[in-house]
């Protein structure tokens, strides 16, 4: 079974990578990718900190941009402590992973999302994703380390039984797009409404790119279905609008 890509965006301190991988290893996760580190890497503190889990920052996959860590991921959570003026469905860590386990089942490729310490995703990293974690912590200290949190969606990963919980996607033989089909179907759809003045008025622009965006993040499209609306949006930019 394909286990979870653990997707550290922007962080700030070498330890809490190092942190991170060694709660990563302790239940079996070793596939970790980073955001645009502070510090840059490699990072000499995150190796001390791994000990002996300095093979997963080994094989880490680092780059400059959420987009390009996300591209071949079919379904991604964020985690999150505050609520979002987003429409996304929030779970457990423990409902999560089960989902997570039903996913990576059928050979879907699962990525988890988390922030930077000082404050966490912001709203463009959680567009993103297809569902949220929230911790179901003490509201009057709901504040987590990273490396807490990473250990808590591991620990869960770990302990859930091979059993598929019945939230599985039936594929009919299809295949779920990946983060970079979607992206690309996005980036053009965005263009041609633009053309069309759609994202109007032009304070509004922005969030309503947004909205659109995170409303087809939140959908299950297929590797066909972005096919289809690719067609779809050429159509419609072929044909000349009627005064």
């Amino acid at each position: 079974m394909n286990s979870p890509a653990i997707i550290l965006v922007r962080p700030q301190m070498g330890e809490n990578i190092g942190a991170a991988a060694r709660a990563m290893l302790n239940f079996g996760l070793d596939h970790m990718r980073i955001v645009d580190p502070r510090d840059g890497w490699p990072n000499e503190r995150a190796v001390a900190l791994a000990s002996g889990a300095g093979r997963v920052l080994d094989t880490a996959m680092v780059r400059d941009t959420l987009g390009e860590v996300c591209a071949d991921l079919n379904y991604v959570f964020a985690t999150t402590a505050r609520s979002r003026d987003l429409t996304k469905p929030v779970m457990t860590p423990e409902r999560a992973m089960q989902h997570a386990r039903a996913l990576s089942a059928q050979g879907l490729k699962v990525g988890v999302m988390f922030g930077p310490e000082r404050a966490g995703l912001e709203n463009e990293d959680v567009i993103r994703a297809d569902a949220l974690i929230t911790v179901p912590v003490n509201p009057d200290f709901a504040s987590l380390n990273l490396a807490q949190c990473v250990l808590l969606t591991a620990y869960e990963w770990r302990r859930q039984d091979a059993d598929i919980p019945p939230e599985v996607l039936e594929l009919a033989g299809a295949r779920l797009a990946e983060g970079g089909e979607v992206e690309h179907l996005l980036d053009r759809l965005v263009k041609a409404l633009d053309a069309r003045r759609f994202f109007w008025p032009e304070h509004k622009a922005a969030s309503m790119q947004a909205s659109l965006r995170n409303m087809f993040h939140r959908l299950p499209l297929t590797e066909t279905d972005t096919r289809t609306l690719h067609g779809v949006v050429r159509h419609l930019a072929e044909r000349t609008p009627k005064d």
